[in-house]
């Protein structure tokens, strides 16, 4: 590939506005890209998840390294991981999803709490970050997890529950929020995004399976630009928003074109059951005209269902994972052509993505990372209840009271002993509830990383026990504060 193709192709570009500290403070700076450096990754990495963990692969060397292990025996259910941009940084980091899939507690035995979790890799500093979590006992946790340069987006829920929730990965102090939830809300499956600092991300309607854009900005939706299937997908966006490769549910995937540009005000509001009032074939308000629609071209037809797809940064190759392992093809490769290279055959491979060109890191710079049991098991131990609360008579008695704050700031909710009629007025606590033997805040995505603290006081059934505790650290930003 040419260095002008890499560098219209770079995820990050020139300069990424980002706020200005933990403190959320709203003046932007802006990043400048480093220099190139020698053995630069100019064909970027390919992230994957796999049976042992979360990793990159350098398709310049075939070189892999898990930069975030996962506990073996499948105890967690794992999305992605996604490339994505992170604020203060000059390259592009990892995101994914974890579900805590081992065996939940009873009343009478002993177990986990379930929670859905959202973390973040640094792949050149070693550095798993855990920037939400939420509490679900209903699911098998987030599904169809992808991301842009602008947002990250994924599914949650199950039966005709799902809900698609999303977060701005620009803004330092922003939370994962729903988007689109029944019932006031279409259920819908996020299936792939526009390449760039779009808010389109394409989605399939539960029940109906019909596909629209699902705009982050405006919250509408719009005409999908393609026909496709209601049982297709994921899907993955060439750089240059051009092609779509579609995964089908057998005879491997296909490729074709697509135009990702929406006119202004062509969108329907998220309404409730089947969208069926979103506007007609999308054009594009354009001088030059988008490139005429072309027949699907199948990849390698004896393929199954791909888990996962993505474009090389040029768009010349397609990267699968698909019966448990990473395959390459040629882009215009004919229709049964061997891959042009296979990777992990027997890693057990779910989830892959491809990056832009990294001019500022090289392969060396890859670190192995911690990975996410640690914190997961450590909000366990912080949500157990006090022993002499945990006993069937004094269960229907314990009440949580919870609360938080932004630690890089001297906050009075640090210092909070009790649950007083006079506290609980001046600050209104988040919503808990006893679960066996643990606690667990009910709202969606009420855990959040970063600086963000909690103060819990449990009572009801024992006298006033006070705590603190964070995501990753109970230790506060401002160790000042009380």
């Amino acid at each position: 590939m040419t260095m002008n193709i890499v560098k219209k192709l770079s995820l990050v570009g020139a300069a990424i506005f980002v706020l200005a500290s933990c403190s959320g403070g709203e003046t932007p700076v802006a990043v400048q890209s480093p220099s190139p450096v020698e053995g630069a990754l100019t064909q970027g990495l390919i992230a994957y998840v796999a049976s042992n963990g979360v990793g990159v692969l350098d398709p310049a060397t075939g070189k892999s390294t898990v930069v975030a292990p996962l506990p073996a025996g499948a105890a967690f259910k794992v999305s992605g991981p996604v490339w994505g941009p992170a604020p203060g940084l000059s390259y592009p980091v990892l995101y994914f999803t974890v579900h805590d899939d081992r065996p939940a507690e009873r009343r009478t035995s002993t177990g986990v709490v379930p929670y859905n979790w959202l973390f973040r890799v640094d792949p050149f500093a070693g550095v798993t970050t855990a920037l939400a979590a939420s509490y679900d006992f209903q699911s098998e946790g987030p599904i169809g997890l992808a991301a842009n340069a602008h947002y990250l987006a994924f599914t949650v829920g199950c039966c005709t529950s799902y809900e698609v929730d999303a977060i701005d990965l620009t803004n330092t102090s922003a939370a994962v929020k729903v988007v689109a939830k029944p019932p006031t809300q279409t259920a819908m499956f996020v299936q792939g995004a526009a390449p760039g600092n779009s808010g389109l991300f394409a989605v399939r309607a539960f029940g109906t399976g019909l596909w629209y854009w699902l705009n982050m900005d405006a919250k509408v939706l719009h005409a999908f630009p393609v026909k496709l299937g209601t049982d297709d997908g994921p899907i993955a966006i060439s750089p240059d928003g051009t092609m779509v490769a579609v995964s089908r549910p057998d005879h491997g995937p296909v490729i074709q074109s697509i135009n990702v540009t929406v006119p202004v005000a062509s969108g329907s509001p998220i309404a409730s059951g089947s969208p069926t009032a979103v506007t007609g074939p999308v054009t594009t308000p354009t001088a030059t005209p988008p490139p005429p629609p072309t027949k699907p071209r199948a990849v390698n037809s004896k393929l199954p269902h791909a888990d996962g797809l993505a474009w090389s940064p040029d768009a010349s190759l397609l990267a699968l994972a698909v019966t448990g392992r990473i395959q390459i093809y040629n882009a215009t490769g004919k229709d049964g052509a061997a891959p042009v290279k296979t990777y992990l055959a027997n890693g057990g491979v779910s989830g892959v993505d491809w990056s832009g060109p990294i001019h500022g890191q090289d392969q060396a710079s890859v670190k192995p990372g911690t990975g996410a049991q640690v914190v997961v098991d450590a909000l366990l131990k912080a949500t157990k209840l006090p022993a002499a609360a945990d006993t069937s008579s004094a269960r229907p008695l314990t009440k949580v009271f919870l609360w938080q704050y932004d630690s890089s700031k001297t906050s009075p909710i640090a210092a909070i002993a009790d649950a007083t009629p006079s506290v609980l007025q001046q600050y209104p606590p988040l919503a808990a509830v006893v679960v066996f033997h643990h606690w667990a805040p009910t709202g969606t995505w009420a855990l959040l990383g970063g600086c963000t603290r909690y103060r819990v006081v449990i009572t009801g059934s024992i006298p006033p026990a006070a705590f603190t505790f964070g995501l990753g650290s109970a230790t506060p930003c401002n160790k000042a504060s009380p």
